[in-house]
């Protein structure tokens, strides 16, 4: 691709393995035919306090493949024993889905609703199956509202900002941990 920065011998260190490779950020696994598969950015990966590392973006993609309810889910747990998620749901979706089970009320009557959680609870039970066991979710909470642009929590082309939404209920998150 290139030998290096222009006088930045520096810069070219850090952008190059010294087998002349780019660092592109991406974290990836061969498989068994011996093609690349782009799993995750590096920057995107944590390490839980047992030294495993965990790419949230693999997990909450497989999430959302499952639940055809899913908004978002986000999965936490850097430097913790085990992974936990804040979920959201597609308000649409899940409020078509409550008049069919009788559940009638706002998006946060619905979530907070016991069917809506254990139809959730099953989904995220499905994942689990799907994951190595330090990977799995051991406890969830469904947040009472959707990620919005106006919240800050969603950038305009609708990415999660993972710090926000971390800052924003952090004691959710720690109180996974208590």
């Amino acid at each position: 691709m290139m030998e290096g920065y222009h006088n930045l011998p520096e810069e070219t260190a850090a952008n190059l393995t010294d087998d002349g490779w780019l660092r592109t950020g991406d974290k990836g696994a061969l498989d068994d035919d011996g093609m690349l598969r782009i799993t995750g950015r590096i920057k995107e990966l944590f390490k839980t306090s047992g030294g495993k590392y965990i790419a949230p973006p693999a997990i909450e993609s497989k999430f959302k493949a499952i639940c055809p309810y899913a908004s978002q889910f986000m999965v936490f747990g850097n430097e913790r024993n085990f992974c936990v998620a804040l979920v959201t749901l597609d308000p649409d979706a899940i409020s078509d889905w409550a008049k069919g089970e009788g559940i009638s009320g706002d998006y946060a009557e619905i979530v907070a609703s016991d069917a809506c959680r254990q139809l959730v609870s099953g989904y995220i039970d499905e994942l689990n199956t799907q994951l190595n066991r330090w990977e799995t979710i051991k406890k969830w909470e469904l947040l009472d509202h959707d990620l919005s642009v106006e919240s800050g929590e969603l950038t305009p082309s609708m990415k999660v900002k993972r710090n926000v939404v971390e800052t924003n209920y952090s004691d959710v998150i720690d109180g996974f941990y208590s």
